[in-house]
């Protein structure tokens, strides 16, 4: 308590003992006992006059904002200006009460006592947030690195199995009966499904664990160079493909170019029978800094019952026999936005094709965007 007149001292706290607010106080009356006080008796709340013969409320207010910004502060004093309460407001004050209604003392306590109980709780959600997030960006990061390690040692079993399959089919192919020519059948089958799915999970891990840093990336020319690369698959299938202007996004070019090259190959694989693939990419400014792009087809469709199913490593809506693939494209697509600070929706009908909607962050966002 900052007072230098005894009376209103034993006046404010009367008013306390009839708030019942139990509370232990000690009154000073210069800077020097402030300061101690601020360091020795470490306050949970400040009580102080506005003005005093050698002291005033408003220094004593950047001082504990200075040194005990948490604490809240409350002027009570014999007169105040609006213009002047304002003005502590601003400063940071939790209230203000005229000696005339001291009978506010004890809501004013309360309420300043209860919003820094409500601010502390928030703070210690908000780092044990920040602790539970940055533990699981680094479990996330180790397990990326396992998975991208893992992934790569696979390779070369997988290899040996394949080559010394081919070889055993080869020059052993007339000495084995047909369950023999069967089983290295399956087993060539079961390893080249194998090389698939480790593929797909090196492709994965790589998107987090071979970071570039964002570019302007200029989506005209980046799916201009997707279509010259899928031109033998899109000219076997007879698809026709419509590309609108294109924005300039920020951006990993090699992630933006995997993006794009995996929707084109899925609207162009899941195609329904006797009929030419149809693809139209197109975008536009959503206005806040983002836009958003989307890549319709006309394919089969499938019911949006499985719409977050077909993000998920490994999940196929349809047989291999129908249609061949890992069920690592879409999941990947998912985690290339997800780096980029955008989204990616879809919205489908069965047998009436599908639209998929990605967000991306503008390559200069606006201010405060």
């Amino acid at each position: 308590m900052l007072e230098d007149v005894a009376t209103d001292a034993e006046l404010i706290e009367r008013e306390l003992r009839k708030a019942e607010i139990s509370y232990t106080a000690k009154r000073v009356e210069t800077r020097e006992d402030f300061l101690k006080g601020l360091k020795e008796f470490a306050p949970d709340l400040i009580l102080s006059d506005y003005s005093l013969p050698h002291f005033d409320g408003m220094t004593a207010l950047v001082l504990t904002k200075e040194f005990a910004p948490t604490v809240p502060f409350i002027i009570i004093t014999g007169s105040l200006s609006e213009d002047t309460a304002v003005e502590c407001i601003k400063s940071g004050a939790a209230d203000y009460v005229i000696k005339e209604n001291l009978v506010r003392v004890g809501p004013a306590v309360r309420s300043a006592l209860e919003k820094k109980k409500t601010m502390e709780d928030k703070d210690r959600a908000e780092a044990a947030l920040r602790r539970q997030t940055e533990e699981l960006a680094r479990s996330n990061k180790e397990l990326e690195q396992f998975a991208y390690v893992a992934s790569h040692d696979l390779q070369e079993p997988l290899r040996k199995i394949i080559t010394f399959g081919d070889r055993l089919k080869t020059r052993c192919a007339e000495t084995l009966d047909d369950t023999g020519r069967d089983y290295l059948h399956r087993m060539q089958h079961a390893a080249l499904r194998m090389r698939q799915l480790v593929d797909g999970l090196l492709q994965y891990a790589s998107v987090g664990a071979k970071e570039e840093p964002f570019q302007a990336v200029n989506l005209d020319i980046l799916v201009h160079e997707v279509l010259v690369d899928l031109e033998v698959s899109i000219m076997k299938s007879k698809a026709s493909v419509e590309v609108e202007k294109l924005p300039t996004v920020s951006g990993d070019s090699i992630q933006l170019r995997q993006l794009f090259q995996n929707l084109v190959t899925n609207a162009i694989k899941f195609c329904k029978k006797g009929q030419s693939p149809y693809v139209r990419i197109k975008g536009r400014d959503l206005k806040n800094g983002f836009v958003e792009m989307s890549v319709e087809d006309n394919g089969i469709g499938f019911d949006e019952k499985h719409v977050e199913r077909i993000f998920m490593p490994f999940q196929r809506l349809h047989h291999l026999e129908e249609f061949e693939g890992m069920g690592m494209g879409l999941t990947i697509c998912h985690r290339i936005v997800q780096r980029h600070g955008g989204q990616i929706v879809v919205k489908s009908t069965p047998g009436k094709g599908s639209t998929f909607f990605i967000t991306l962050p503008l390559a200069n966002k606006p201010e405060g965007s």
